[in-house]
């Protein structure tokens, strides 16, 4: 009970040695906040682009695009042979008839295919694999592309392989980010403690001289840049809710445009807590760096 009102008592001190100097303090939470929210802000991004991929990567399909003038009886036989094959879940017989009402409908572009002699697009089936493995579903649109009838088969995810390339790049390029600010937080978290170690020199000399242990004398410091991190955390959360705020707003409109409901994740509580306690480390790395660095070099005269 006592070690924890010494705690206590400890963080209020340092509570109030962070308040004696409002500007200093706050820009240096300020910047801890703006060198967090850039890797956090990438992170959120990398995560909401995941869930996209995720999300369109569940029902992956072909479509088989059937050569001109393909007859029924060979439209027939051909689905009979999609419906038989044991890689296939389900398969779906789109008309060309059907596929250029469709068009009309939803493009706009009434007049245009009005103004058309004969329509161009060709009967097509659409095959949805039970297999979800890349490498799996490039052997079976293979194998379908060889098929009687069929003059084209596309992989309408082959291009989820591609973001998935750069979703990869981007989770290094914000690990690596992240490290390197990481770094420069405890840098400033060093000098900060380095300067406050000189500025109260002579009080710890006169602390060591009446018996006062280096644990003693470290902990209000490290409490400080502790503190420190925390709040440079919390600064970092507020600026990364208020720009997703902001870019939400403005991407629902876009969203709209192309009947899509997609938004930027807001940061989840397991992620929330993750940033605190990081950057209360980072916080406590820098001053405990500091402190180990400084202190044995005052000695009492």
């Amino acid at each position: 009970m006592k070690a924890l009102r010494e705690h206590l008592r400890v963080l209020r001190e340092t509570l109030q040695r962070l308040l004696s100097t409002p500007w200093a303090s706050l820009l240096a939470i300020l910047v801890t906040g703006i060198a967090l929210s850039l890797p956090v802000g990438g992170y959120v991004m990398l995560q909401s682009i995941q869930s996209l991929d995720a999300r369109l990567g569940e029902k992956p399909q072909i479509s088989l695009y059937l050569a001109k003038g393909t007859g029924a009886a060979e439209i027939d036989k051909l689905g009979d042979r999609l419906r038989a094959h044991s890689g296939i879940r389900e398969v779906e017989f789109i008309a060309r008839d059907a596929s250029l009402k469709q068009l009309r409908q939803s493009a706009g572009l009434a007049d245009v295919i009005d103004g058309l002699a004969e329509n161009p697009l060709p009967d097509a089936y659409i095959v949805h694999p039970n297999n979800r493995d890349h490498a799996a579903l490039d052997a079976l649109r293979t194998e379908l592309q060889g098929m009687p009838a069929v003059e084209h088969a596309k992989l309408d995810s082959a291009w989820l392989r591609k973001l998935e390339a750069m979703l990869n790049f981007g989770r290094v390029a914000v690990a690596l980010l992240a490290a390197m600010l990481s770094f420069a937080l405890v840098a400033i978290t060093f000098n900060t403690i380095r300067l406050q170690i000189l500025t109260r020199r002579q009080e710890i000399e006169v602390a060591k001289l009446i018996g006062a242990s280096d644990a003693f004398i470290r902990r209000p410091f490290l409490y400080f840049g502790m503190l420190q991190g925390v709040l440079g955390g919390i600064a970092a959360w507020l600026l990364v809710s208020g720009i997703l705020g902001i870019l939400n707003f403005s991407l629902g409109e876009l969203a709209s445009l192309y009947a899509s409901s997609f938004s930027l994740q807001s940061l989840t509580f397991a992620d929330s807590f993750a940033l605190l306690v990081f950057s209360a480390y980072l916080g406590w790395l820098g001053a405990w760096f500091s402190v180990s660095q400084h202190l044995w070099q005052i000695e009492p005269r």
